[in-house]
Protein backbone atom coordinates (compact mmCIF):
# COMPACT_ATOMS: atom_id res chain seq x y z
CA UNK A 1 0.00 0.00 0.00
CA UNK A 2 0.93 4.05 -0.19
CA UNK A 3 3.10 5.23 2.89
CA UNK A 4 1.03 8.05 4.78
CA UNK A 5 3.29 10.51 3.74
CA UNK A 6 1.49 10.36 -0.49
CA UNK A 7 -1.75 10.79 1.08
CA UNK A 8 -0.80 13.63 3.29
CA UNK A 9 1.89 15.46 1.53
CA UNK A 10 1.00 14.77 -2.47
CA UNK A 11 -2.48 13.64 -2.76
CA UNK A 12 -3.18 14.81 -6.36
CA UNK A 13 -0.46 12.22 -7.56
CA UNK A 14 -2.97 9.39 -5.92
CA UNK A 15 -6.23 11.13 -7.84
CA UNK A 16 -4.84 11.49 -11.11
CA UNK A 17 -3.48 7.83 -10.97
CA UNK A 18 -6.97 7.05 -10.26
CA UNK A 19 -8.41 8.74 -12.96
CA UNK A 20 -5.77 7.01 -15.48
CA UNK A 21 -6.95 3.60 -14.02
CA UNK A 22 -10.45 4.89 -13.92
CA UNK A 23 -11.44 3.66 -10.76
CA UNK A 24 -13.63 5.87 -8.06
CA UNK A 25 -11.57 8.04 -5.68
CA UNK A 26 -14.12 7.04 -2.54
CA UNK A 27 -11.52 4.89 -1.22
CA UNK A 28 -8.29 7.57 -1.14
CA UNK A 29 -10.50 10.40 -0.04
CA UNK A 30 -11.85 8.00 3.01
CA UNK A 31 -7.62 7.57 4.17
CA UNK A 32 -7.31 11.27 4.09
CA UNK A 33 -10.60 12.33 5.69
CA UNK A 34 -10.21 9.21 8.74
CA UNK A 35 -6.34 10.18 8.84
CA UNK A 36 -7.57 13.92 9.57
CA UNK A 37 -9.84 12.56 11.82
CA UNK A 38 -7.24 10.22 13.72
CA UNK A 39 -4.64 13.05 14.26
CA UNK A 40 -7.18 15.00 15.80
CA UNK A 41 -7.80 12.62 18.19
CA UNK A 42 -4.57 12.19 18.93
CA UNK A 43 -4.14 15.65 19.70
CA UNK A 44 -7.23 15.47 21.65
CA UNK A 45 -6.35 12.52 23.65
CA UNK A 46 -2.94 13.81 24.67
CA UNK A 47 -4.40 17.23 25.59
CA UNK A 48 -6.90 15.21 27.96
CA UNK A 49 -3.70 13.68 29.39
CA UNK A 50 -2.03 16.56 30.47
CA UNK A 51 -5.50 17.59 32.37
CA UNK A 52 -5.67 14.46 33.72
CA UNK A 53 -1.63 14.66 34.98
CA UNK A 54 -2.20 17.81 36.27
CA UNK A 55 -5.44 17.92 38.17
CA UNK A 56 -4.06 14.44 39.43
CA UNK A 57 -1.19 16.55 41.30
CA UNK A 58 -3.48 19.45 42.33
CA UNK A 59 -5.52 16.50 44.17
CA UNK A 60 -2.48 15.16 45.61
CA UNK A 61 -1.46 18.70 47.05
CA UNK A 62 -5.17 18.79 48.37
CA UNK A 63 -4.67 15.80 50.16
CA UNK A 64 -1.86 16.53 51.83
CA UNK A 65 -2.97 19.32 53.18
CA UNK A 66 -5.79 17.79 54.53
CA UNK A 67 -8.49 20.08 52.40
CA UNK A 68 -11.11 18.70 49.94
CA UNK A 69 -10.61 17.56 46.54
CA UNK A 70 -13.78 15.95 45.46
CA UNK A 71 -14.16 19.09 43.08
CA UNK A 72 -11.14 18.11 41.46
CA UNK A 73 -11.68 14.15 41.13
CA UNK A 74 -15.01 14.72 39.59
CA UNK A 75 -13.34 16.61 37.21
CA UNK A 76 -10.89 13.75 37.16
CA UNK A 77 -13.57 10.94 36.54
CA UNK A 78 -14.72 12.68 33.76
CA UNK A 79 -11.49 13.47 32.15
CA UNK A 80 -11.44 9.27 32.69
CA UNK A 81 -14.52 8.82 30.44
CA UNK A 82 -14.04 10.98 27.77
CA UNK A 83 -10.21 9.80 27.44
CA UNK A 84 -12.08 6.18 27.26
CA UNK A 85 -14.31 7.41 24.25
CA UNK A 86 -11.01 9.23 22.61
CA UNK A 87 -9.15 5.30 22.51
CA UNK A 88 -12.42 3.67 21.19
CA UNK A 89 -13.00 6.44 18.73
CA UNK A 90 -8.91 6.74 17.68
CA UNK A 91 -8.64 3.05 17.46
CA UNK A 92 -11.96 3.05 14.97
CA UNK A 93 -10.40 5.85 12.70
CA UNK A 94 -7.13 4.17 12.55
CA UNK A 95 -9.28 1.12 11.72
CA UNK A 96 -11.11 2.99 9.06
CA UNK A 97 -8.17 4.59 7.44
CA UNK A 98 -5.71 1.65 7.12
CA UNK A 99 -8.87 -0.48 5.47
CA UNK A 100 -9.14 1.84 3.19
CA UNK A 101 -5.52 2.37 2.24
CA UNK A 102 -5.49 -0.78 1.54
CA UNK A 103 -7.89 -0.80 -1.14
CA UNK A 104 -6.23 2.16 -2.93
CA UNK A 105 -3.93 0.76 -5.99
CA UNK A 106 -0.13 1.39 -6.27
CA UNK A 107 0.66 5.11 -8.13
CA UNK A 108 1.80 3.64 -11.79
CA UNK A 109 5.35 4.79 -13.46
CA UNK A 110 4.89 7.96 -16.01
CA UNK A 111 5.48 5.48 -18.77
CA UNK A 112 2.50 3.03 -18.49
CA UNK A 113 0.29 3.80 -21.81
CA UNK A 114 -3.03 4.50 -21.17
CA UNK A 115 -5.80 2.06 -21.95
CA UNK A 116 -9.16 1.11 -21.05
CA UNK A 117 -8.57 -2.79 -21.30
CA UNK A 118 -5.83 -5.47 -22.75
CA UNK A 119 -6.46 -3.88 -26.31
CA UNK A 120 -4.50 -1.00 -24.76
CA UNK A 121 -1.25 -3.14 -23.94
CA UNK A 122 1.54 -1.83 -26.35
CA UNK A 123 3.65 -4.09 -28.04
CA UNK A 124 7.58 -3.82 -27.68
CA UNK A 125 9.21 -6.41 -29.67
CA UNK A 126 8.46 -9.23 -31.32
CA UNK A 127 11.13 -12.65 -30.70
CA UNK A 128 11.09 -15.29 -33.59
CA UNK A 129 8.78 -16.05 -36.32
CA UNK A 130 5.26 -17.03 -35.63
CA UNK A 131 4.67 -20.46 -36.99
CA UNK A 132 1.52 -20.35 -39.79
CA UNK A 133 2.26 -23.09 -41.82
CA UNK A 134 -0.28 -25.95 -42.78
CA UNK A 135 -2.94 -27.01 -40.48
CA UNK A 136 -1.99 -26.87 -36.75
CA UNK A 137 -3.91 -28.40 -33.89
CA UNK A 138 -4.96 -27.49 -30.23
CA UNK A 139 -2.53 -28.26 -27.70
CA UNK A 140 -5.40 -30.60 -26.35
CA UNK A 141 -5.58 -32.62 -29.42
CA UNK A 142 -1.89 -32.92 -29.15
CA UNK A 143 -1.48 -33.63 -25.90
CA UNK A 144 -4.56 -36.93 -26.71
CA UNK A 145 -2.52 -38.09 -29.50
CA UNK A 146 0.58 -38.87 -27.73
CA UNK A 147 -1.46 -40.04 -24.61
CA UNK A 148 0.51 -36.52 -22.52
CA UNK A 149 -2.32 -36.34 -20.06
CA UNK A 150 -5.63 -37.49 -18.86
CA UNK A 151 -8.23 -34.65 -18.03
CA UNK A 152 -11.38 -36.73 -18.10
CA UNK A 153 -10.47 -39.07 -15.09
CA UNK A 154 -8.94 -35.97 -13.23
CA UNK A 155 -12.41 -34.25 -13.74
CA UNK A 156 -14.12 -36.89 -11.94
CA UNK A 157 -11.75 -36.92 -8.96
CA UNK A 158 -10.99 -33.40 -8.87
CA UNK A 159 -13.30 -31.29 -11.27
CA UNK A 160 -12.53 -29.01 -14.38
CA UNK A 161 -9.30 -27.61 -14.65
CA UNK A 162 -7.46 -30.09 -13.03
CA UNK A 163 -5.03 -32.69 -14.42
CA UNK A 164 -2.92 -36.02 -14.73
CA UNK A 165 0.44 -35.52 -16.69
CA UNK A 166 1.47 -38.63 -17.85
CA UNK A 167 4.79 -40.45 -19.70
CA UNK A 168 6.73 -37.92 -21.62
CA UNK A 169 4.78 -35.12 -21.57
CA UNK A 170 5.65 -35.21 -17.45
CA UNK A 171 8.87 -35.45 -17.84
CA UNK A 172 8.96 -32.54 -20.28
CA UNK A 173 7.58 -30.22 -17.05
CA UNK A 174 10.57 -31.45 -15.00
CA UNK A 175 12.95 -31.00 -17.57
CA UNK A 176 11.15 -27.13 -17.97
CA UNK A 177 11.86 -27.40 -14.16
CA UNK A 178 14.95 -28.27 -14.43
CA UNK A 179 15.91 -25.54 -17.45
CA UNK A 180 14.57 -22.65 -15.62
CA UNK A 181 15.58 -23.16 -12.62
CA UNK A 182 19.68 -23.80 -14.02
CA UNK A 183 19.50 -20.64 -15.55
CA UNK A 184 18.31 -18.53 -12.54
CA UNK A 185 20.88 -20.15 -10.66
CA UNK A 186 23.65 -19.22 -13.09
CA UNK A 187 22.63 -15.86 -12.58
CA UNK A 188 22.88 -15.63 -9.16
CA UNK A 189 18.98 -16.37 -7.51
CA UNK A 190 19.23 -18.79 -4.71
CA UNK A 191 16.96 -21.50 -5.00
CA UNK A 192 13.83 -21.77 -2.83
CA UNK A 193 10.79 -23.85 -1.87
CA UNK A 194 8.49 -21.97 -0.22
CA UNK A 195 5.61 -23.29 2.07
CA UNK A 196 2.49 -24.19 -0.18
CA UNK A 197 0.22 -22.58 2.23
CA UNK A 198 -0.17 -18.95 4.03
CA UNK A 199 -1.72 -17.09 7.04
CA UNK A 200 -4.46 -14.41 5.93
CA UNK A 201 -2.31 -11.41 7.41
CA UNK A 202 1.24 -12.19 5.42
CA UNK A 203 -0.99 -12.87 2.67
CA UNK A 204 -2.71 -9.29 2.67
CA UNK A 205 1.19 -8.12 2.52
CA UNK A 206 1.17 -8.84 -1.03
CA UNK A 207 -1.94 -8.90 -2.91
CA UNK A 208 -5.28 -7.32 -4.06
CA UNK A 209 -7.66 -7.60 -1.66
CA UNK A 210 -10.08 -8.92 -3.83
CA UNK A 211 -7.84 -12.19 -4.64
CA UNK A 212 -9.02 -13.67 -1.48
CA UNK A 213 -12.65 -14.15 -3.53
CA UNK A 214 -11.57 -14.74 -7.38
CA UNK A 215 -8.17 -16.49 -6.26
CA UNK A 216 -7.04 -18.00 -3.59
CA UNK A 217 -8.51 -21.25 -2.22
CA UNK A 218 -9.01 -21.03 1.73
CA UNK A 219 -8.54 -23.97 3.87
CA UNK A 220 -11.70 -24.12 5.98
CA UNK A 221 -11.40 -24.00 9.55
CA UNK A 222 -7.83 -22.61 9.16
CA UNK A 223 -6.42 -18.83 8.81
CA UNK A 224 -4.20 -20.73 5.64
CA UNK A 225 -4.44 -19.78 2.18
CA UNK A 226 -3.18 -21.97 -0.98
CA UNK A 227 -0.59 -20.00 -2.72
CA UNK A 228 -1.42 -18.41 -6.29
CA UNK A 229 2.79 -18.32 -6.97
CA UNK A 230 5.71 -18.38 -4.94
CA UNK A 231 6.34 -14.88 -5.13
CA UNK A 232 3.86 -14.32 -2.47
CA UNK A 233 5.53 -16.80 0.18
CA UNK A 234 8.93 -15.18 -1.05
CA UNK A 235 8.69 -12.04 -0.62
CA UNK A 236 5.87 -11.68 2.30
CA UNK A 237 9.08 -13.90 4.16
CA UNK A 238 10.56 -11.01 5.59
CA UNK A 239 7.53 -9.36 6.64
CA UNK A 240 7.80 -7.00 9.64
CA UNK A 241 11.96 -7.27 9.46
CA UNK A 242 14.51 -5.21 8.58
CA UNK A 243 16.62 -6.78 5.83
CA UNK A 244 20.39 -6.39 4.56
CA UNK A 245 20.91 -5.26 1.14
CA UNK A 246 24.06 -4.13 0.58
CA UNK A 247 26.06 -4.36 -2.62
CA UNK A 248 23.70 -6.45 -4.53
CA UNK A 249 20.04 -6.76 -4.07
CA UNK A 250 18.09 -10.12 -2.85
CA UNK A 251 17.47 -12.35 -5.61
CA UNK A 252 15.38 -15.71 -5.56
CA UNK A 253 14.07 -18.52 -7.51
CA UNK A 254 11.38 -19.92 -6.33
CA UNK A 255 9.72 -23.33 -7.36
CA UNK A 256 6.35 -24.15 -5.74
CA UNK A 257 2.74 -26.04 -6.99
CA UNK A 258 0.10 -23.27 -7.13
CA UNK A 259 -3.25 -23.07 -6.57
CA UNK A 260 -6.03 -20.39 -8.15
CA UNK A 261 -9.79 -20.64 -8.63
CA UNK A 262 -9.54 -18.90 -12.18
CA UNK A 263 -13.27 -17.63 -11.69
CA UNK A 264 -15.35 -16.93 -14.88
CA UNK A 265 -15.56 -18.77 -18.14
CA UNK A 266 -12.52 -17.99 -20.96
CA UNK A 267 -13.43 -19.44 -24.08
CA UNK A 268 -12.44 -22.58 -26.13
CA UNK A 269 -8.91 -21.47 -26.15
CA UNK A 270 -8.43 -22.01 -22.29
CA UNK A 271 -9.42 -25.44 -22.66
CA UNK A 272 -6.43 -28.09 -21.91
CA UNK A 273 -3.94 -27.43 -19.69
CA UNK A 274 -3.88 -23.22 -20.61
CA UNK A 275 -5.49 -22.23 -17.61
CA UNK A 276 -5.90 -24.52 -14.66
CA UNK A 277 -6.51 -24.67 -10.97
CA UNK A 278 -3.11 -26.14 -9.88
CA UNK A 279 0.19 -25.98 -11.64
CA UNK A 280 3.67 -25.85 -11.24
CA UNK A 281 5.80 -23.02 -11.61
CA UNK A 282 9.09 -21.52 -11.47
CA UNK A 283 9.22 -17.53 -10.22
CA UNK A 284 12.00 -15.02 -9.98
CA UNK A 285 11.48 -12.04 -6.69
CA UNK A 286 13.90 -9.52 -6.48
CA UNK A 287 13.79 -7.38 -3.03
CA UNK A 288 16.29 -4.36 -4.00
CA UNK A 289 17.17 -0.59 -3.11
CA UNK A 290 14.52 1.84 -5.06
CA UNK A 291 17.26 2.79 -7.42
CA UNK A 292 18.06 -0.11 -8.38
CA UNK A 293 14.51 -1.25 -9.09
CA UNK A 294 13.77 0.07 -12.75
CA UNK A 295 17.32 -1.82 -14.03
CA UNK A 296 16.43 -4.67 -12.47
CA UNK A 297 12.63 -5.18 -13.87
CA UNK A 298 14.73 -5.13 -17.40
CA UNK A 299 16.92 -7.92 -15.62
CA UNK A 300 13.92 -9.84 -14.47
CA UNK A 301 12.45 -9.64 -18.07
CA UNK A 302 15.51 -10.13 -20.41
CA UNK A 303 15.76 -14.11 -17.61
CA UNK A 304 12.25 -14.76 -19.02
CA UNK A 305 13.09 -13.80 -22.73
CA UNK A 306 16.43 -15.70 -22.51
CA UNK A 307 14.18 -18.91 -21.39
CA UNK A 308 11.43 -18.94 -24.03
CA UNK A 309 14.70 -18.08 -26.65
CA UNK A 310 16.19 -21.29 -25.28
CA UNK A 311 13.37 -23.66 -26.04
CA UNK A 312 12.43 -21.68 -29.55
CA UNK A 313 9.18 -20.24 -28.36
CA UNK A 314 8.16 -17.11 -30.74
CA UNK A 315 6.97 -14.91 -28.10
CA UNK A 316 6.35 -11.20 -27.86
CA UNK A 317 7.05 -8.38 -25.41
CA UNK A 318 4.08 -5.92 -24.38
CA UNK A 319 3.82 -3.35 -22.05
CA UNK A 320 0.91 -3.38 -19.87
CA UNK A 321 -1.55 -0.61 -19.92
CA UNK A 322 -3.26 1.47 -16.72
CA UNK A 323 -6.52 -0.21 -17.55
CA UNK A 324 -5.08 -3.83 -17.58
CA UNK A 325 -2.23 -4.18 -14.96
CA UNK A 326 -3.89 -5.18 -11.45
CA UNK A 327 -3.07 -2.79 -8.25
CA UNK A 328 -0.20 -4.04 -7.02
CA UNK A 329 2.03 -3.02 -9.34
CA UNK A 330 3.81 -0.04 -10.56
CA UNK A 331 4.87 -1.11 -14.17
CA UNK A 332 4.20 -4.45 -15.44
CA UNK A 333 5.54 -6.48 -18.99
CA UNK A 334 3.97 -9.29 -20.37
CA UNK A 335 5.86 -12.04 -22.32
CA UNK A 336 3.14 -13.49 -24.90
CA UNK A 337 3.74 -16.86 -26.77
CA UNK A 338 2.06 -17.43 -30.60
CA UNK A 339 -0.38 -19.83 -30.25
CA UNK A 340 -0.88 -21.22 -33.89
CA UNK A 341 -3.72 -23.11 -33.12
CA UNK A 342 -6.13 -19.99 -32.29
CA UNK A 343 -3.46 -17.52 -34.06
CA UNK A 344 -3.00 -15.70 -31.18
CA UNK A 345 -0.36 -13.97 -28.90
CA UNK A 346 -1.07 -15.66 -24.92
CA UNK A 347 0.29 -14.21 -21.98
CA UNK A 348 2.88 -16.75 -20.66
CA UNK A 349 5.29 -14.37 -17.96
CA UNK A 350 4.49 -11.24 -15.91
CA UNK A 351 6.81 -9.10 -14.91
CA UNK A 352 6.00 -6.47 -12.17
CA UNK A 353 7.59 -3.99 -10.20
CA UNK A 354 5.75 -3.11 -7.33
CA UNK A 355 7.75 -0.58 -6.05
CA UNK A 356 7.59 0.26 -1.97
CA UNK A 357 3.54 -0.87 -2.29
CA UNK A 358 4.38 -4.45 -0.71
CA UNK A 359 6.97 -3.03 1.66
CA UNK A 360 4.81 -1.23 2.87
CA UNK A 361 2.22 -3.38 3.60
CA UNK A 362 4.20 -6.02 5.19
CA UNK A 363 6.46 -3.38 7.38
CA UNK A 364 9.58 -4.64 5.64
CA UNK A 365 12.22 -2.41 5.43
CA UNK A 366 16.41 -2.08 5.47
CA UNK A 367 19.18 0.02 5.90
CA UNK A 368 20.22 3.04 5.09
CA UNK A 369 23.37 5.01 6.55
CA UNK A 370 20.23 7.74 7.37
CA UNK A 371 18.27 4.83 9.32
CA UNK A 372 15.67 2.53 7.66
CA UNK A 373 13.56 2.55 4.29
CA UNK A 374 11.27 0.57 2.75
CA UNK A 375 12.37 -1.62 -0.27
CA UNK A 376 11.52 -2.38 -3.76
CA UNK A 377 10.08 -5.88 -4.51
CA UNK A 378 9.93 -7.09 -8.01
CA UNK A 379 8.42 -10.55 -9.24
CA UNK A 380 7.80 -12.42 -12.64
CA UNK A 381 7.48 -15.60 -13.98
CA UNK A 382 10.34 -17.54 -15.32
CA UNK A 383 8.12 -20.62 -16.06
CA UNK A 384 4.76 -21.63 -16.15
CA UNK A 385 4.86 -25.44 -16.54
CA UNK A 386 1.68 -25.78 -17.99
CA UNK A 387 1.82 -22.96 -20.34
CA UNK A 388 5.08 -23.27 -21.51
CA UNK A 389 4.28 -26.92 -22.31
CA UNK A 390 1.13 -26.36 -24.52
CA UNK A 391 3.36 -23.75 -26.65
CA UNK A 392 5.71 -26.39 -27.10
CA UNK A 393 3.02 -28.34 -27.87
CA UNK A 394 1.28 -26.07 -30.45
CA UNK A 395 4.36 -24.82 -32.12
CA UNK A 396 6.60 -27.91 -32.39
CA UNK A 397 3.70 -30.53 -34.00
CA UNK A 398 4.97 -32.09 -36.37
CA UNK A 399 2.25 -33.62 -39.00
CA UNK A 400 2.39 -37.09 -38.22
CA UNK A 401 1.45 -35.77 -34.56
CA UNK A 402 4.61 -36.35 -32.80
CA UNK A 403 6.22 -33.18 -30.90
CA UNK A 404 10.09 -32.03 -31.24
CA UNK A 405 11.54 -31.54 -27.78
CA UNK A 406 13.51 -28.41 -27.48
CA UNK A 407 16.97 -29.33 -27.97
CA UNK A 408 17.72 -27.24 -24.71
CA UNK A 409 15.45 -29.67 -22.75
CA UNK A 410 16.92 -33.17 -24.53
CA UNK A 411 20.03 -33.39 -21.85
CA UNK A 412 16.98 -33.82 -18.64
CA UNK A 413 15.08 -36.52 -21.41
CA UNK A 414 17.64 -38.74 -22.03
CA UNK A 415 18.54 -36.82 -25.15
CA UNK A 416 15.46 -38.00 -26.45
CA UNK A 417 14.81 -35.95 -29.28
CA UNK A 418 10.57 -36.53 -29.82
CA UNK A 419 7.32 -37.56 -28.10
CA UNK A 420 5.94 -40.12 -30.39
CA UNK A 421 2.25 -40.83 -30.97
CA UNK A 422 0.78 -43.60 -28.62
Amino acid sequence: MLEMKVFRENSKAIFDDLKKRNIAEDNAKEVIHSDQKWRELIDEGNKLRAQRNAISKEVGELIKKGEDASELLQKMSDIKKRLTDNESNTKTSLELRERARMKVPNILDKEVPIGVNEDGNQEISIHGPAKNEGETKSHQEVMEAIEGADLKRAANISGRRFYFLTGDLARLELALINYATEVLCERGYSLTIPPFMMNREAYEGVVDLNDFEEVMYKVEDHDLYLIATSEHPLTSRFKGEIVEIKDEPLRYAGISTNFRKEVGAHGLSDRGIWRVHQFTKVEQVIICKPEDSEELHQELVDNAAMIFEGLEIPFRIVDICTGDIGTVAARKFDLEAWMPASQQWKEVVSASNCRTYQSVRLNMRYRTPEGTEYPHTLNATAVATTRALASILENNQQTDGSVVIPKILRKWMGNQELIKVR
